[in-house]
């Protein structure tokens, strides 16, 4: 069975079980209590920064779902930061190790993805390095210590809507007992990241996150798949625009028609930086539910 071992563990969260319990338990004390109308959760967007910078934001969609149901299988589509040819890809067999012990990846659901689209290519060896799911697995151990998980890379190209309604397709035919994450921060503003157009003081921090933020975030609310990777290219506001189109994609096919947000924050307002002109980055995190 191949496993695939902790690439990130030690950098974007504790490297030992004992203090990512610790950690996780700090993350999900806080989170408010949320109230929806209408079925359970299907899924949710979280970010993927560090556990210390937005791991309560992520917990918040988490939290929401352990509320209303324990789901069978985690279908998580990341974010690509590292060079993949193919619109998608799965890690297709085996199992993710985390210092929380390991999770089984649901190769039967992924087995009949295969059969029902050519668009996501079988590659576990794409996904040795990035950290876009891998920072989401903790959390889902920690919460949903039965899950499954079936772990998808998919690039920010015209195809992500499709990958996502395929994979939806998949869960709605065989009545799948499963929960789309789409693993994405927001804006990457300041001179760090080579991205001022509003200029590097306070005011252009403050149109990072009130502005350009909002713009991909209202897509979000409004389901609107088709348009959020351009969205995403355009104004730079989102790492993880495949990955958003393809979760807002297959949550529809199950029938989804609100989308809830939880929570919207930057790193700098995280680690309580005061957003002088002396610092030189920010980016933004958004929690999403979406029922």
């Amino acid at each position: 069975m191949m496993v695939r071992e902790p690439a990130h563990a030690g950098r974007f969260y504790a490297g030992s079980r004992d203090a990512c319990l610790r950690d996780l338990e700090a993350m999900f004390s806080d989170v408010p209590v949320v109230e929806t109308t209408g079925p359970a959760p299907v899924g949710g967007i979280v970010p993927h920064a560090g556990w210390v910078y937005s791991g309560a934001v992520a917990a918040r969609v988490f939290a929401a779902i352990a509320a209303h149901r324990q789901p069978a299988t985690f279908v998580v589509f990341g974010a690509v930061h590292r060079r993949v040819q193919p619109p998608a890809v799965v890690f297709g067999s085996g199992a993710w190790k985390t210092p929380l012990g390991e999770i089984t990846v649901d190769d039967r659901f992924i087995e009949r993805v295969a059969a029902n689209t050519s668009l996501i290519a079988d590659d576990p060896w794409a996904h040795e390095q990035e950290h876009s799911i891998e920072v989401q697995v903790g959390l889902i151990q920690h919460r949903f210590a039965d899950a499954r998980l079936v772990p998808i890379l998919v690039r920010p190209t015209d195809q992500a809507e499709a990958i996502g309604r395929a994979v939806g397709r998949v869960a709605a035919a065989y009545e799948s007992d499963v929960v789309f994450i789409g693993s994405s921060d927001l804006t990457h503003y300041g001179p760090r990241f080579g991205f001022t157009p509003q200029g590097a003081g306070v005011e252009g921090f403050r149109w990072a996150k009130e502005v350009n933020d909002r713009r991909i975030i209202e897509q979000i609310l409004e389901l609107r798949a088709g348009s959020v990777v351009a969205e995403a290219r355009t104004h730079g506001n989102a790492c993880g625009g495949g990955a958003i189109a393809a979760t807002i994609a297959a949550c529809q096919e199950l029938g989804v028609t609100q989308a809830h947000l939880l929570g919207h924050t930057t790193s700098a307002e995280v680690v309580g930086d005061v957003m002088t002109n002396a610092f030189d980055g920010a980016v933004g995190y958004a929690a999403v539910l979406f029922a």
